[in-house]
């Protein structure tokens, strides 16, 4: 009954739903796209929906907003915050820059649209370590603000980019352990990782990419196992395309449990059918953070 609701208000106001991979399932299942933040912020712009609700975290629909000025911008729960882009609040890394004059300031797309305007270029887990490697070797480089990436673009370009020291919780969390428990269960499993896990994960990874990297991966690789360490939503996209092939999510090693974000699960139909109905919680960014926050996803695309 929800469903058709929500598609029957969808279609009455003329919007669109996009939902991240690590949201619940009945929530990808309705939307009109899914997938990476960007891409789907990039999806939706290219449309000519007068309303975009955004099934991810609030830094999403934000970057969704700087994209698409011009369009009514929801997030179904306002609740729905991103320990990553909490870690970095704007005042914080303004006081930290201080201390790294005449640095280039590279910034992870996981965080707010007041710290994309201190920034000089934005990227994504996906193309982060190709634009860091186009800059001089000699560039002066801020990193914010997940530390395991930027440690991870270190390590394979020998660069030495200052790193804010803020992780993803749910990426962070996972151990090189908990990998190892199930390599000894499925020994021919390959094991997939994201690049804002830690070092020591990483280090056993046979692929490291990000979420649409991994789900490309795993669909034209010859494997019919795979370990995965990123949020376990994921795995439902994956076994959608690779019915045929099996997934092992990486356990949080506090719980014992699927290794989840709290954030991205507020996301429901409920939530949605109410957003949808009442126009609200509605993202809005003033003129001025929209052009500054524009300018180094503007670069990122240049690149």
């Amino acid at each position: 009954m929800i469903i058709k609701q929500i598609l029957d208000l969808k279609k009455a106001k003329n919007a669109i739903l996009l939902a991240h991979y690590y949201t619940l399932p009945e929530v990808q299942d309705v939307a009109d796209f899914v997938g990476d933040s960007l891409a789907l912020s990039k999806q939706a712009a290219n449309t000519n929906a007068d309303i975009i609700l955004f099934a991810g975290v609030h830094f999403m629909a934000e970057t969704a907003k700087i994209l698409s000025p011009h369009k009514k911008v929801l997030l179904p729960n306002l609740d729905a915050g991103c320990s990553l882009a909490d870690n970095c609040s704007a005042k914080q890394l303004a006081l930290f820059l201080k201390d790294y004059p005449e640095h280039t300031v590279i910034s992870y797309i996981n965080c707010s649209a007041e710290v994309k305007t201190l920034s000089d270029i934005i990227v994504t887990s996906g193309n982060a370590l190709k634009i860091v490697s186009t800059l001089p070797k000699d560039a002066k480089i801020v990193f914010a603000p997940d530390r395991n990436l930027g440690a991870y673009i270190n390590k394979e370009t020998g660069r030495k980019m200052v790193l804010w020291n803020g992780a993803c919780h749910v990426h962070d969390q996972l151990t090189a352990d908990e990998v190892f428990k199930l390599k000894t269960k499925y020994p021919n499993a390959k094991v997939l990782a994201h690049p804002e896990c830690k070092a020591t994960v990483l280090a056993h990874a046979d692929f490291i990419g990000s979420t649409a990297a991994m789900l490309n991966f795993a669909k034209n690789d010859t494997s019919n196992e795979y370990i995965v360490a990123t949020e376990t939503g994921i795995l439902y996209e994956m076994q959608k395309q690779n019915p045929d092939k099996q997934f092992y999510g990486v356990n949080n090693p506090e719980t014992d449990f699927c290794n989840e974000c709290e954030y991205m699960k507020k996301n429901n139909l409920d939530k949605i059918y109410n957003a949808l109905l009442t126009e609200s919680p509605e993202i809005i960014l003033s003129e001025d953070i929209i052009k500054n926050a524009w300018a180094p996803i503007q670069k990122m695309l240049e690149y």
